[in-house]
């Protein structure tokens, strides 16, 4: 029995009130919590809002992951057009890149909302579609950990050629809509391999990209009538937080160098391997 289930048929009304409120308010704090670091390093909030909420057993794995979307959605728009309103002049390089990698992010918002329905119709257990989740958010953030840590050592490159642009875009959406983390940390790793970005650069084209794959994702879980039952109160709780976070975010981002944002990415990474440590047993 999910938390929700508890509260509703065996708590007395005045606990189960008490109760929700609080439910309300740990939401807020989580999304608020990490939007303002999903901002700050440009990975979304997702990857700790998903595998966060997931610990906690209160929503199912269905309802948490399009919660995690629509949250990591209100974030990046904010900081996509604050970004596009505060640069009046782009590099001709960046803007060679940018389409191309949202474009193909689209389609790969898509393709992932697929693979995520496929995994979950492969069992009637919801658990295990939350502990493939978990497993593949786990080796991603791992192998992000490593590539950071030692990144002053790997050969990065310059891509430029459109197609190229477009399958990464496309993989990394994939990544976002499947893992219901909105791309999170693997979306720097890529940028900085393939493109030689710097941590903040990363950040602003990362939370682009997230933009469109989870706009996709969104659209197509709206159109196929696939939205899973969630109190909308709590929906626009989570939304808010994650706007009020990435406005915080944002503000914090431009105050701090490289450094401390590769420090605060690494400290993020370690958390996020022990959750999702803590969640694949859950879920086994």
């Amino acid at each position: 029995m999910s938390g929700t289930e508890y509260l509703r048929n065996v708590c007395p009304s005045g606990a189960r009130e008490k109760g929700k409120t609080m439910i309300y308010i740990l939401f807020f704090i989580v999304c608020f919590g990490a939007s303002v670091v999903g901002a700050i390093c440009g990975i979304g909030g997702g990857v700790i809002i998903k595998p966060v909420l997931d610990s906690f057993g209160i929503l199912s794995v269905t309802a948490i992951s399009f919660l995690s979307g629509c949250t990591v959605l209100s974030m990046t728009t904010y900081s996509v057009l604050r970004n596009k309103l505060d640069k009046k002049v782009e590099s001709g390089a960046q803007k060679s890149i940018e389409l191309p990698l949202a474009l193909g992010a689209a389609v790969g918002g898509l393709l992932g909302k697929e693979m995520f329905s496929y995994v979950k119709s492969l069992s009637n257990d919801p658990n295990r579609v939350g502990a493939v989740q978990a497993a593949c958010l786990l080796v991603v953030t791992i192998g992000t950990l490593l590539y950071t840590i030692y990144k002053s050592h790997i050969r990065t490159h310059q891509v430029q050629n459109t197609a190229v642009c477009v399958l990464i875009g496309l993989f990394l959406g994939i990544m976002s809509s499947f893992l219901g983390i909105g791309g999170g940390p693997i979306n720097l790793v890529v940028l900085f391999f393939f493109f030689s970005m710097t941590t903040k650069e990363a950040a602003e084209i990362s939370l682009y990209i997230i933009f469109f794959s989870q706009a996709a994702s969104l659209l197509s879980t709206i159109v196929t009538g696939a939205v899973p039952s969630v109190e909308i109160g709590l929906l626009l709780l989570m939304v808010a937080g994650g706007i009020l976070g990435g406005i915080c975010g944002r503000s914090i981002n431009k105050k701090i160098d490289e450094k401390t944002v590769d420090k605060l990415f690494i400290g993020l990474m370690v958390v996020m391997i022990l959750i999702n440590i803590y969640n694949i047993f859950k879920y086994l």
